[in-house]
């Protein structure tokens, strides 16, 4: 069978592991030729050499994507290799501990780490937009889709900056969306839950059985099943979705 994004260039962000390597994972297996990016380019080695691997097609670029130049260069870089970008996936972050808040409440927080959370979280998902819809409307079209989470849709305690810029990416969805509908540009993004990754390692550790009575399936989710999400909403079979929030979180908003 042909996959469903067979002949489509994507690139991938925040791609070394969890959620954007399994993502990355996918889409080469249906089909397209896939840009890994993450912070280092031995960092995304590893998901390209599976990629390249298992036959598909491939490269490693290391990007900071809070940083405009590297965006730039990123994107440039996907578009030289395989002469397009069909398809985006901006899913690099960090998580409060990664800039040092776990645990504090909002009046606890140093303006350094809030800076920092939004620098990639928010910043970096504007700054991948802004050059890959460069690219697509040079093209005549596209898709994105951005990683937010449920956190986006309502409040989490000890995680204001965390929550403040996942809300910011619903929002920039929603409105990148209704600009650029009419040039064949759709815009989505995926709403996690609790997801199995290096990211939540450290909370799952601490916390699970309290977190878990949250989750009406008492279970976390897996990259693979966030990637499944995220490939279908990138292809063409989802072509009159644009402006959407996708919830996959084992019922914790709908809770």
């Amino acid at each position: 069978m042909i996959g469903i994004l067979a002949g489509k260039s994507a690139l991938v962000t925040g791609g070394a592991s969890g959620i954007g390597r399994a993502a990355a994972l996918a889409m080469a297996r249906e089909g397209a030729r896939v840009a890994v990016s993450d912070l280092t380019e031995d960092g995304a080695a590893t998901t390209v050499a599976l990629i390249n691997a298992a036959g598909g097609k491939a490269i490693a670029i290391g990007a900071n994507v809070s940083i405009e130049a590297d965006v730039a260069a990123m994107v440039g870089r996907s578009v030289a290799a395989f002469g397009r970008l069909d398809c985006a996936f901006n899913n690099a972050g960090v998580s409060t501990r990664n800039v040092g808040a776990a645990g504090q409440r909002t009046h606890e927080m140093s303006q350094d780490s809030f800076d920092a959370m939004l620098a990639v979280n928010l910043t970096g998902v504007f700054l991948c937009m802004k050059y890959e819809i460069v690219q697509m409307l040079d093209q005549g079209g596209g898709s994105i889709v951005n990683t937010a989470s449920v956190a986006g849709l309502v409040g989490l305690p000890m995680a204001s900056s965390y929550v403040a810029a996942k809300h910011g990416v619903v929002g920039i969805t929603k409105t990148a969306a209704m600009e650029y509908a009419k040039d064949k540009i759709r815009v989505n993004c995926v709403n996690p839950g609790y997801i199995k990754t290096p990211m939540t390692a450290a909370a799952m550790a601490l916390r699970f059985d309290e977190l878990m009575t949250k989750v009406p399936m008492s279970r976390l989710g897996t990259p693979d099943e966030i990637a499944e999400a995220v490939v279908w909403m990138l292809s063409d079979r989802a072509s009159f979705m644009t402006g959407a929030s996708q919830v996959i979180d084992g019922g914790y908003y709908a809770a």
